[in-house]
């Protein structure tokens, strides 16, 4: 596996492990839709009120700032690509929930510093 492909799934687990430590729980990884793509993360985000939300999140990782913050990354045929994932997701899993939403999650990983995690909320509509 190419160093870049590494870096990416050290980001996923450092993702995985903020999520959890939100108090979120991790439904699927990695799912993958044909040549549609794949979607990271998706996790269940409980509410107060006893609801809850499934969360679709896409993680952005880089080793450096030279190309940009993680969620740079983004742009609008991704997102678009993330809501077809998440919506055949839900058909695949026959999964009701409250709501939805797609997130992104920027992993910066700098040699020598602890990762810093970003959490955009509803990148995506």
């Amino acid at each position: 596996m190419d160093a870049r492909k590494l870096v990416g799934q050290d980001g996923e687990e450092e993702a995985v492990g903020f999520l959890v430590g939100l108090g979120w729980t991790i439904l699927d990884r990695n799912w993958r839709q044909g040549r549609l793509g794949e979607l990271d993360i998706v996790a269940l985000e409980p509410a107060e009120d006893g609801s809850a939300t499934v969360v679709f999140c896409e993680v952005k990782t880089r080793r450096g700032l030279g190309f940009g913050d993680p969620l740079e990354a983004l742009t609008a045929v991704k997102l678009a690509r993330l809501r077809r994932l998440a919506l055949a997701w839900l058909a695949q899993h026959d999964r009701h929930a409250d709501r939805i939403r797609i997130d992104a999650l920027g992993v910066l990983r700098l040699p020598g510093r602890p990762s810093q995690i970003r959490h955009a909320r509803a990148v995506a509509a």
